[in-house]
C-alpha cells in the first residue's frame, strides 16, 4: 500500500504535502484523509515550519470524496465517514501558518474545498473548480463565502458550474495562474515570498484570519 501522502521537508521554512492517489485522481477516501490530519497534527508543533503547500500527484489536484465508501456496507466504515472529515476539514483550516494550494488540476467537490481551505490558491492553466456534488447532497459554503462573497458562492454551489482558471482568478478564488509547466517553480517562489517573514508573524496574522472566519472548532462538515 502506498503512503497516500507525500511529505517533503520542511526546507527554508516550506513543508510539501502531495496527495498522492493518482490512480484514482486523489479521492479523498478515509485513509487518506486521515493521513493528511496526521500529518498537519504533526507539523504544527514544528517550529521549523512557516509555510505549508498542498498538491496533488499527476493530472488531478482531487477529485473529491472518494464516493465509493459512501456505499459500503462495512459499519466501520459508515462509522468513520464524518468524523474523519470534520477532522480534516479542521486540520486543513485549523493549519497555524500560511497554507497554499498549488491547485495542478482538477478540483472538485471536496477537491474544491480543500483548495477553498487553504490560504492562498496559485492555479496551473489547466486547472478548474465544480461542486458536482450539488445534485446529491451537501457542499461546504461559508468557507467559499468568506472567499468570493455570497453571489458567487451560491452561483457556484446552487449550479455545480465548471470554473476554469481564467475565471477563477476573474472571480477571487485563486490569486495567480501560471502555466502547466511553471506551477512547481512558481509555487516555491510564492511559498519563499511568505516564508520571509517571521514565524511569529505569520502565527499571528494567521490566527487573525481564523477570528474573522468565526467557524467554531466544532462545526461539524455538514454544518460548514
Amino acid at each position: 500500500m502506498t503512503a497516500l501522502v507525500a511529505c517533503d521537508g520542511p526546507s527554508d521554512g516550506v513543508v510539501t504535502l502531495t496527495l498522492d492517489r493518482p490512480e484514482r485522481k486523489n479521492a479523498l477516501s478515509i485513509a487518506l484523509r486521515d493521513a493528511v490530519s496526521d500529518h498537519l497534527d504533526r507539523l504544527a508543533h514544528d517550529d521549523a515550519v512557516k509555510v505549508l503547500v498542498i498538491t496533488g500527484a499527476g493530472d488531478a489536484f482531487c477529485a473529491g470524496f472518494d464516493l465509493a465508501e459512501f456505499g459500503s456496507d462495512d459499519t466501520e466504515v459508515q462509522s468513520r465517514l464524518w468524523p474523519s472529515s470534520d477532522r480534516f476539514h479542521h486540520a486543513v483550516l485549523r493549519f497555524p501558518v500560511p497554507t497554499v494550494a498549488a491547485v495542478n488540476g482538477a478540483a472538485l467537490a471536496g477537491g474544491f474545498d480543500l483548495a477553498v481551505l487553504c490560504d492562498v490558491r496559485i492555479a496551473a492553466a489547466s486547472a478548474y473548480f465544480a461542486h458536482p456534488e450539488h445534485t446529491f447532497g451537501d457542499v461546504v459554503y461559508a468557507p467559499l463565502h468568506d472567499l468570493v462573497g455570497g453571489a458567487v458562492a451560491r452561483d457556484l454551489c446552487f449550479t455545480g458550474r465548471r470554473v476554469d482558471a481564467d475565471e477563477a482568478l476573474r472571480l477571487g478564488l485563486v490569486t495567480r495562474v501560471v502555466p502547466d509547466a511553471d506551477l512547481a517553480t512558481s509555487t516555491a517562489a510564492l511559498a519563499a515570498e511568505i516564508a520571509s517573514a517571521p514565524r511569529a508573524v505569520l502565527l499571528r496574522t494567521k490566527a487573525k484570519a481564523l477570528e474573522r472566519l468565526a467557524i467554531a472548532p466544532d462545526t461539524t462538515t455538514l454544518e460548514l
